[in-house]
């Protein structure tokens, strides 16, 4: 992948480096343990760089050399007389680049289907010389790499490549760099245009203190307590033919009359605790809070899979699993509120709202009343799907393992959703997100590799037709900005630390204001709250380095593309 340093300028060098730490991060947050019992008889000796008719080898031990001394020797030196000093230096920083991963967790991961659609692409930019078994050899390389002592290295990769010449086809890199490059430049065009439609006359100073005022904790205690749930519903058994236990974190405000509900939907290998921050804000202002553990696609999950009791990041039935969590949550709470005597006289379902983030975006966005479209699916999932740039697509095509049937999975007591960094291209289209009737907003962070904000939450903006709909954009923020992962995650999983992007405090902040005055509005019908969720409220809310945006429609012509898909570029 370095060798695109050789052929281009630093611009698209750092696209390239930009969507595959995106990659990287989203592998190590989906990790999963698997045993690969394969040696590597035969080491690479030499690196042919095969651009149309034309080819120039490199042997790996002048490589080595030169990423371990800074010594040119061999065939390098020829090599390095057409490039400059920073991209030697590059290169050798490069070869040496070194991702903490286990080689059980690199396995597992390569055996799972986003592992796999990144092994498919990468392997038509090394390949064995023939060209067969290219997709093996490099899976068979990786995982040997990972256990290097040197650790996982681009260098460690090639030295285990299991055939004696390894061949980079730089015509095809070149194209993934040029491809990059255009659809994040698009990205980058389409966000700085929503910037400039958010450009609105200041607030007053009365309007702009309560804003700032929304930014801190709220003067009403609350407590907390956790309820466990066992579904065995009809409608779960004949959904999902199993039983579902997970658990509930309740957060209530210890005030006597009925407070709004708010539930909280957590996504992919997160849990309760990653939006504890935003349940205790809601919470202080008169929110009730419920936030349900989803058994299938949470930590635990991961941790099953690390143990090889496992085979997906998710299994497809999650995509049912989650929104009946929801629905069996709020029967729940509702047949507890006659009982329980926390819960008597306590929570106002009539006024139930709905916050998710990734998966839980998906899940927000079908409890609000977008159903899932079988026939967007098989659109989105054909052949294309081992090109695409858009990772969160291999977690949304699982979904056509499931039986193709009309799955009712709105709740008609949600009145309000957010759905932050939302998967929706493949599981929604235009008919699904046209069917919600309800508030929504849409949060999007413009470095998002995982879920990329233009085909995943900026083009399904357009498709609600909701009047009540809001874009939200955090520039510069990515995937992970907004979840705060507990001190056991971090323990457990090192490598989430320093995926969240600058300044993740600050996303999170804008998270509890937005949702707040958000629900404010829609569950508690305060209409001074219309201004500031504005583009004059983002205004006075935005700080460096994430400049906030909001719109509330986006021109139907000029600004988004008719169909935003990553793989396509500007073809």
């Amino acid at each position: 992948m370095k060798e695109s340093t050789v052929a281009h300028g630093d611009e698209s060098v750092s696209l390239l480096e930009r969507y595959w730490k995106g990659w990287i991060s989203w592998g190590a947050a989906a990790l999963a343990l698997g045993q690969l019992s394969s040696g590597s008889a035969i080491a690479a000796e030499r690196i042919l760089f095969n651009y149309s008719i034309l080819g120039r080898s490199i042997s790996v031990r002048a490589l080595e050399t030169y990423a371990r001394d800074g010594i040119l020797t061999e065939d390098l030196v020829s090599y390095a007389r057409f490039v400059n000093p920073k991209q030697m230096a590059q290169l050798r920083e490069g070869l040496l680049q070194k991702v903490e991963l286990s080689p059980v967790a690199v396995s597992q991961f390569l055996y799972s289907s986003p592992g796999e659609l990144l092994l498919n692409r990468l392997s038509r930019l090394i390949q064995t010389r023939d060209g067969r078994g290219s997709f093996y050899a490099l899976r068979s390389s990786l995982v040997l790499a990972a256990a290097d002592p040197q650790g996982l290295t681009p260098l460690a990769i090639l030295r285990q490549y299991p055939n004696s010449d390894v061949v980079v086809n730089v015509q095809e890199i070149v194209g993934l760099v040029d491809e990059v490059n255009r659809f994040l430049k698009q990205t980058d065009t389409v966000t700085q245009q929503i910037q400039t439609l958010s450009e609105a006359a200041p607030l007053s100073p009365a309007q702009r203190s309560i804003l700032m005022q929304a930014k801190q904790s709220g003067p009403i205690e609350w407590q907390k307590f956790t309820l466990p749930f066992q579904d065995d519903t009809e409608k779960r058994l004949r959904y999902t033919r199993k039983v579902r236990q997970f658990a509930v974190d309740v957060y209530l405000p210890l005030t006597d009359r009925p407070r709004p509900l708010v539930v909280i939907s957590h996504g992919l290998n997160s849990d309760r605790e990653s939006y504890a921050y935003l349940a205790q804000h809601l919470a202080s202002y008169g929110f009730a809070v419920a936030v349900p553990e989803h058994p299938g696609s949470n930590k635990q999950q991961l941790q099953s899979l690390l143990e090889g009791r496992g085979r997906e990041v998710a299994e497809p039935i999650e995509f049912l699993d989650r929104p009946l969590d929801i629905q069996f949550l709020l029967d729940s709470l509702q047949s507890l509120a006659k009982t329980d005597e926390r819960l008597q006289g306590r929570l106002d379902f009539d006024r139930a709202g709905i916050i998710g983030q990734s998966f839980g975006g998906y899940t927000s966005l079908a409890a609000a009343g977008a159903p899932l479209s079988f026939d967007n699916l098989l659109q989105n999932c054909g052949r294309e799907l081992n090109t695409t740039l858009n990772i969160s697509l291999a977690l949304q095509c699982q979904a056509l393992r499931l039986p193709s049937a009309q799955y009712q999975l709105a709740d008609a007591r949600i009145k309000a959703a957010i759905a932050i960094n939302p998967i929706a291209s493949g599981v929604f289209g235009p008919d699904s997100l046209a069917q919600i009737q309800v508030p929504v907003m849409v949060i999007a962070g413009s470095m998002d590799v995982v879920a990329p904000a233009l085909p995943e939450q900026i083009q399904p903006f357009t498709q609600l037709k909701t009047l009540q709909r809001y874009l939200a954009v955090i520039q510069n923020s990515n995937h992970f900005s907004t979840i705060a992962p507990s001190s056991a995650e971090v323990e457990a999983l090192p490598q989430i630390k320093g995926l969240e992007g600058p300044s993740p405090a600050l996303a999170q902040s804008y998270v509890k204001v937005l949702s707040l005055l958000f629900m404010q509005r829609y569950l508690n019908s305060q209409q001074d709250n219309q201004i500031l969720l504005s583009p004059a409220g983002a205004e006075a809310l935005s700080q460096s380095p994430l400049p906030l945006s909001i719109v509330n429609a986006l021109p139907d012509e000029g600004l988004v593309p008719d169909s935003v898909k990553p793989e396509d570029g500007e073809k």
